[in-house]
Order: structure tokens, then sequence, then C-alpha cells
């Protein structure tokens, strides 16, 4: 069974037919939207601030999710997390803070980190890194170390690879029901 956690009284909540893995981590304020999933090792930790995921979204093995801690106090106003519908995070990405929209695939060990905003039916390839308060415009895909465009994405790429991984995730979620 998943590992779920409360803090400061605030427990993760989920849609419906959402699967988590039986060593997937949940913790804190997250907020979870229907028919998503959350792999082998993976860590959504809503701890220090809020994490907003839409629906179909697929959150794979050994991905960390991640917030900055808002103490306005101490003039550090924190990150939160929003994922948008139809996002697939790969394997062992680390995706901290930032603004995710609709239909984007997050390749395997990509980083995104705070502060970010990834436009809609966009692709962050495998490797990239996203650096802080990047803005990343819809309809491309981004790569690189620091990641930058390097191209318009197809319609082909939105259907063959972004729609198709999430919708893969969805029936592969069902094997496991």
């Amino acid at each position: 069974m998943a590992l779920i956690l409360p803090i400061k009284g605030i427990a993760p909540k989920m849609g419906e037919n959402c699967y988590l893995a039986p060593n997937a981590t949940l913790v804190g304020d997250v907020v979870m939207g229907n028919d998503c999933s959350v792999w082998f090792n993976a860590v959504v930790r809503g701890d220090v601030n809020s994490i907003r995921i839409g629906n179909k979204v697929n959150i794979q093995d050994g991905a960390v999710l991640h917030c900055t801690y808002e103490n306005l106090a101490a003039g550090q106003p924190g990150t939160k997390l929003v994922l948008g519908n139809n996002v697939s995070i790969g394997h062992n990405a680390i995706v901290h803070g930032c603004n995710i929209h609709d239909n984007v695939l997050i390749g395997m060990g990509a980083i995104v980190m705070d502060n970010v905003e990834v436009g809609s039916n966009t692709i962050i390839a495998a490797g990239a890194v996203v650096t802080e308060g990047t803005k990343v415009p819809s309809g491309c895909i981004f790569a690189g170390v620091p990641a930058k465009k390097i191209k318009d994405i197809s319609e082909e790429l939105i259907h063959g690879e972004i729609n198709r991984i999430a919708n893969n995730y969805l029936m592969y979620s069902s094997w496991l029901k």
C-alpha cells in the first residue's frame, strides 16, 4: 500500500480511478484529479507548499515532485506546484515549484526548477534542465542543459507522444488495479 501521510492535519486527496503503486509516497497538501497514477518509488511531497494535479496525469517511477516553503515573515514567498491535465512526468524526473500546463511530457531524468512555466502541448526532453524562472512557450520542444527551445512541436508529436504516453499509463494502471 502506498505511503500517504498528512502534514499539519492536511492529507492528500485523490480523484476517481487513480492508481498508487505500493511504494509511492504522497505527503501533505496534494490534490489529484481523476485517472491519475503515481508509480513505483515516486514521491509527491506537498509538505511545505501545495501540489495540484489535474486529470489523467502520470508520475512515473522514481520521479520527485516538491515545492518551496512559504515563509513570508522571512521574505521567502515559496513556490507551489501545479500540473495541468494530460501530463506525463517521466522516470526519475524532478519537478519543483512550477506550473506545467495541459498536454505536456516531461522526459526521463529532466529537472524543472522553481517558478518555471511550461506552456501546453510541449515536450521537455529527457535529461533537460529547465532553470529557475524560465517561461517555456506552448507548442515546442525544450532540450539541453540549460534547456532551450530546439523546435516547434508537430501535431504528430502531440498525438504520437504526449497523448500516447498519457493514454498508455492509464491503460498500464488498469492492469494493476
